[in-house]
């Protein structure tokens, strides 16, 4: 039965407070001595009523705490008894109604009173049957990431709203805008879903190009869009204002996960650090070189950054999407391994791939960075004044000639980082503030009390994680997506460029073969030689596939071809991209496949 249980409601095995056949589906996990759970009781009681039991079907499962809360898997097995004799809401409400300190005579006692067989409530309390429905329940629960209660799953999907009774009431009756945050949530959660959203981008410039809009298209990118500031007018053409202002936001995201990695992830430790750092390495110095032999002595050889970069949305996605057959250490290192290949991507974008050079404006830049290095070490951790400086070391990076994406890594870099408050403190200091509004229930929450608990969770992570869980959806669900489109509507049907020219083929080949060679072989070498040690999950066919997969270039790999590019080589980079990108993720996936099946059937 425990394969087959999820968190929906099974009416045939779950213990039901209402008749069933309700349109919504409600399953109560609960332990009567959590103190929590016996707060809610009210509230889910009253919202129960709201309801409606024609439009609700309401079952209750159990969470009873460890071993050293014996009391509250007493009070569940009593519960569980109870219901044999159909008598379950009974000693529901007795067994809330009493202090949390259950013993099995307290049950027989309260089974007395209810005029229950009292043999048959002994014997079912401590039945095989009784000890199964326990287990199932704490497997779901622990399969679905519950671990404590109070919980409750709503046609599946485990609540994470507020409990009170109108969000409550919301989430069962289901408005249209409950619909939409429903289904956008799921889609977000989808690992996958940040690299599906960059195809249907892509789709939509290569369509919208070749079917006839390529002028509107055109005149759409270098539709012109300024600022002024008194009489000065800083203009852009709307391209340029996605490739080097939002993409600036993008780059400002990439910043904060390399520096938490650095400062507190896989990268913290040298030891953990090492593999990944060389894989990174192999992988960027390979496809630079495969690049400039084929186009040694041309005028396209400055490009060979071009098949350096790996997109970290697509590999995490593909691998997300392989699931179970990707050991959990092959994602760590492909994700660690991404992100050390990000920090060169970058230090190459703002060294080899910038626009001239204007000492006036970068001396400002520096200033401005030196400014934001003083409020860190003044321990600001406003996000704000960071953001603000942040933009005006934008446009100051933008007129040095370096390339102006580089201002958002910096402003990550300023952005002070900081341990993670204690998170029993933070625990302790917000119950305090609760209990004292609970003192008055029916005064509403003042804006001092809501201040006071912002603040309180705010600490509880660095100000980064804050900036980031507020910018990464608008990061990989519309400023990608516009980069996507303004950078991949190729003009492919009748023209003139060549996947054989130098520039394309260094690029195919880079990507395609220079990336699995080059991690693979300085793996292969760091390991042999005691550098660095490979986890024991991972084997060479695994390693060798997610070295193809780490081939799948994209965004970072078209944003430096559009910084080394212009015109039909251009247009020619950027196909040889999707096309090397897209023939690495199948390749990839498919060695991982077939290494997966090979570690299931070693014979």
């Amino acid at each position: 039965m425990t394969e087959s249980l999820t968190p929906d409601l099974h009416p045939s095995r779950d213990i039901l407070l209402t008749e069933g056949g309700g349109r919504a589906r409600l399953v109560w996990y609960l332990d009567f001595s959590c103190k929590h759970t016996r707060r809610i009781r009210d509230v889910m009681q009253r919202s129960a009523g709201r309801f409606g039991p024609q439009n609700v079907s309401m079952a209750v499962r159990f969470l009873p705490g460890g071993a050293e809360h014996t009391g509250s898997e007493i009070a569940a097995r009593g519960a569980i008894a109870a219901a044999h004799q159909g008598a379950y809401e009974d000693m529901h409400r007795a067994l809330f109604s009493r202090p949390p300190r259950y013993t099995e005579a307290l049950i027989l006692s309260i089974g007395e009173v209810l005029g229950l067989d009292l043999d048959r409530l002994k014997a079912d309390m401590w039945s095989e049957a009784t000890d199964a429905r326990l287990a199932e329940d704490r497997i779901v629960a622990h399969r679905a990431g519950v671990r404590d209660t109070p919980a409750l799953f709503i046609d599946g999907r485990l609540y994470d709203g507020a409990w009170d009774e109108t969000s409550l009431t919301e989430e069962v009756q289901k408005p249209i805008g409950v619909q939409i945050r429903i289904a956008s949530l799921e889609f977000f959660h989808w690992a996958a879903s940040a690299g599906l959203v960059l195809i249907l981008a892509t789709l939509l410039a290569l369509i919208t190009v070749n079917l006839g809009l390529h002028d509107a298209y055109e005149h759409l990118r270098e539709l012109p869009i300024a600022l002024s500031f008194g009489e000065t007018i800083f203009s852009l053409p709307l391209e340029m204002w996605v490739n080097d202002a939002l993409m600036a936001l993008f780059f400002l995201l990439v910043g904060i996960e390399i520096k938490r990695e650095i400062v507190n992830g896989e990268l913290s430790d040298p030891a953990r650090a090492a593999l990944p750092i060389i894989g990174a390495i192999g992988g960027m110095v390979a496809p630079a070189m495969i690049y400039a032999a084929i186009n040694w002595g041309q005028p396209t050889a400055h490009g060979w950054g071009v098949p350096m970069a790996t997109d970290i949305a697509f590999t995490l996605g593909i691998l997300a999407l392989l699931g179970d057959r990707v050991p959990t250490s092959l994602k760590v290192f492909v994700s660690a391994l991404a992100i050390a290949d990000d920090l060169g991507a970058i230090l190459v974008i703002a060294v080899f791939y910038g626009n001239g050079f204007h000492m006036r404006e970068f001396a400002i830049a520096v200033v401005i960075f030196a400014v934001m290095i003083g409020l860190n070490r003044g321990r600001i951790y406003s996000r704000t004044p960071y953001l603000i400086l942040g933009a005006a070391l934008w446009f100051y990076v933008h007129e040095s000639g370096l390339h102006a994406t580089l201002a958002g890594v910096l402003t990550a870099a300023a952005i002070p980082s900081r341990r993670s408050a204690n998170i029993r403190g933070v625990a302790a200091q917000t119950a305090a503030i609760f209990d004292a509004e609970l003192r008055d229930p029916d005064t509403p929450v003042g804006h001092g009390t809501l201040s006071r608990l912002q603040h309180a969770v705010d600490r509880l992570r660095e100000p980064g994680f804050h900036l980031q869980n507020a910018l990464e959806h608008w990061s990989n669900f519309l400023i990608l997506p516009l980069f996507a489109f303004f950078n991949t509507g190729i003009l492919i049907v009748g023209a003139q460029f060549s996947l054989w020219e130098p520039e394309a083929l260094g690029v195919m080949a880079g990507l395609v073969l220079g990336k699995p060679l080059g991690i693979f072989v300085l793996v292969f070498l760091a390991v042999r030689l005691g550098f660095a040690q490979m986890s024991s999950e991972i084997s060479w066919m695994q390693l060798l596939g997610a070295g193809s997969l780490a081939g799948v270039g994209f965004t970072m790999s078209i944003f430096i071809g559009s910084a080394a590019f212009t015109g039909e080589q251009l247009a020619s980079v950027k196909l040889a991209i999707l096309l090397a990108s897209l023939t690495s993720a199948l390749v990839g996936s498919l060695i991982l496949i077939l290494a997966a099946r090979h570690t299931d059937n070693p014979g």
